[in-house]
C-alpha cells in the first residue's frame, strides 16, 4: 500500500518539469549543432592537436627522447671528469632544462628574438673611467655603518681600542 506521506517536505525543489517561476528563454540558433561543429572555429580547434595530446597519440615518435634510464643518464649534462661526486639530481639535468638551443619544441610558445638592451629601457649606465679603491672613504655615503666604525675592534695609533 503506497503511503501518502511526502518524503521531501517543503520547500520542494524544482526542476524543468515543475518550475513555477518565470519562463526560461532558450536561445535559438540558426544551424543545428552537428552542422555548426563542422565549421570554424570549432572544427579548427577540434582538428588541431595540442603538443601533449599529439604526444599521447599512438603514432607519435620522438627519436631524441630517452627510451630508458641509461639513455636518460647518457643525455644528461653531467661530466664525470669535471664534476665528480655530484648529487644524483644534479647528475640527471637535461639539456632542455638549461638551454634554448636544443632544437626541440617543448611548449606552444613562439620564440622571440632577444631585443637590444638600449631598446628595452631608457636607463643609462655609467662606468667610472678610473679604478676607485673600494676601501676609500672619499665619496662614500655618510652613515654610522662604515669601515671606519668597526665597533671596538679598530685600533688607535697608540695601540688602544676606540670606544663608543
Amino acid at each position: 500500500m503506497p503511503t501518502t506521506r511526502d518524503p521531501f517536505p517543503y520547500p520542494c525543489f524544482e526542476n524543468e518539469d515543475t518550475f513555477q517561476g518565470r519562463e526560461i528563454q532558450k536561445a535559438t540558433y540558426k544551424k543545428p549543432s552537428y552542422i555548426a561543429q563542422r565549421e570554424d572555429p570549432w572544427n579548427r580547434l577540434n582538428a588541431t592537436p595540442t603538443l601533449s595530446s599529439a604526444r599521447r597519440s599512438y603514432y607519435y615518435n620522438d627519436p631524441e627522447a630517452p627510451s630508458n634510464s641509461l639513455d636518460y643518464s647518457l643525455k644528461s649534462l653531467y661530466d664525470h671528469h669535471n664534476e665528480l661526486l655530484k648529487d644524483r639530481n644534479k647528475t640527471l639535468f637535461q639539456l632542455e632544462t638549461f638551454t634554448d638551443d636544443h632544437r626541440r619544441i617543448l611548449k606552444n610558445r613562439v620564440k622571440t628574438s632577444p631585443t637590444n638592451q638600449a631598446e628595452k629601457s631608457s636607463i643609462r649606465q655609467w662606468v667610472s673611467p678610473e679604478k676607485v679603491n673600494i676601501y676609500s672613504l672619499d665619496g662614500a655615503i655618510v652613515s654610522h655603518h662604515t669601515a671606519a666604525t668597526n665597533r671596538g675592534y679598530s685600533r688607535k695609533h697608540d695601540g688602544g681600542y676606540y670606544s663608543i
